[in-house]
């Protein structure tokens, strides 16, 4: 068993699991920023509709 190597490949593996937890880290904050900006580009739409209240309900008959 050679040490230095063992020792250095978890050292790269450290680093992979620190690089893959920032990148996913990063996603997230991504996609929350997305869904904000989403729902206030919907709540302006809903604000700027001249019938904001057509297609909020669905009639059905059965």
């Amino acid at each position: 068993m050679n040490i230095p190597q063992v020792s250095t490949a978890l050292a790269n593996v450290q680093i992979n699991d620190q690089i893959g937890v920032a990148m996913l880290s990063k996603a997230m904050e991504s996609s929350e920023a997305e869904g904000a900006s989403l729902i206030n580009m919907m709540d302006r739409s809903m604000e700027l509709s001249v019938n904001p209240y057509v297609g909020g309900n669905i009639d059905m008959l059965v």
